[in-house]
């Protein structure tokens, strides 16, 4: 699919309803000249609501709608009729979508299963009718309660992710061509910077119809915690990710100067990152003899290295093998 279809932030204007007034009335019939007070509620304004929906992987098709206005509630009838509530607005949106007030930075909520639903912006609520205000001294109350209006607020969406590992590594890393070779995704592949320029997220088959998610995260280059490249753009999308890969080339000049800023990178814009599993993955290993690969690993005793080939297919398999392993690692209590 289309990079330019990618969509992970969006802005709204959302306005709740209005709640219905309450009603002001008293119970009258052909053998009732003068009967109590009757009247009902008013409904509730309609709520703005985010819903998870499994189906949607970006935020495209709430781009370009800027305002959404949910229904007013109706006012109470007699006979203690209730005011029907206002229709409620469901936004949906992709798993892992986070909303946040757009003046304050304040978070409201996220959805990350489907089906699950959060109220973004409450409606207001109905009135109650005179009924309600009867008593023992005031048998006949000729008022009832107005409805409460609704609310106008700017409301911020921003999608994260969601997947089981996350590529992580410098422009030119390999993390689109790996991604091509180990699941059905397609992404655009090139031997210039910053080819990828929107995450792609590829389903990896493995044994008895298991599977697992991985998303090619746009390369990181350093400062890009202060926005730096594509900086804070898409470093947010690496935070749902439950295993990280960092990919380093063959080629590179120091491999442990590269890692270091990559994960640097990483703590510097949520430190929770150093707490996720990783592994060091070296990418076009088919440029290596074993001889260089074992002197690679002797140079750098400290990381875990893990030599693979997409051009190849070179351990891919046992790239797999580990990655469902730690994925799948219980939980220490």
């Amino acid at each position: 699919m289309s990079g330019s279809n990618f969509v992970d932030y969006v802005k709204i204007c959302c306005r709740s309803g209005a709640g219905g007034a309450g009603y002001m009335h008293f119970h009258r019939d052909k053998f009732t000249a003068k009967g109590g007070p009757d009247g009902g509620d008013g409904g509730r304004g309609g709520h703005i609501i985010m819903k998870g929906n499994k189906q949607y992987w970006t935020l495209l098709h709430l781009k370009y709608r800027k305002h959404v206005i949910a229904d007013d509630g109706l006012r109470g009838d007699a006979a203690l009729r209730h005011g029907a509530d206002g229709k409620d607005e469901i936004l949906e949106v992709p798993l892992g979508t986070i909303a946040r007030d757009a003046e304050t930075g304040k978070i409201i909520g996220e959805v990350t299963e489907d089906g699950q639903t959060l109220i973004l912006v409450y409606g207001g609520r109905g009135g109650l009718g005179n009924d309600h205000f009867k008593s023992p001294t005031r048998q006949a109350p000729r008022y009832a309660q107005p409805g409460e209006s609704g609310v106008t607020q700017w409301i911020v969406l921003e999608l994260k992710v969601l997947a089981d590992v996350g590529l992580v590594g410098f422009p030119n890393a390999g993390k689109s061509t790996l991604l091509s070779k180990i699941t059905a995704a397609k992404p655009e592949i090139g031997d210039y910077p910053f080819t990828t320029i929107v995450p792609n997220l590829g389903i990896v088959p493995y044994y008895d119809y298991k599977s697992f998610i991985v998303a090619d995260i746009p390369g990181i280059i350093k400062g890009a915690h202060e926005g730096k490249g594509l900086g804070l753009r898409f470093l947010r999308h690496i935070e749902r990710n439950s295993v990280l890969l960092f990919l380093i080339p063959a080629d590179s000049k120091d491999i442990r100067e590269e890692y270091d800023i990559l994960n640097n990178e990483l703590n510097a814009y949520n430190p929770e990152l150093a707490l996720k599993d990783r592994l060091i993955a070296i990418t076009k290993s088919d440029m290596l003899d074993e001889e260089l690969m074992q002197e690679i690993q002797k140079a750098y005793p400290e990381l875990s290295l893990m030599f693979i080939s997409s051009y190849t297919g070179y351990h891919l398999k046992e790239l797999k093998d580990v990655l469902w392993q730690l994925i799948n690692k219980p939980i220490e209590a």
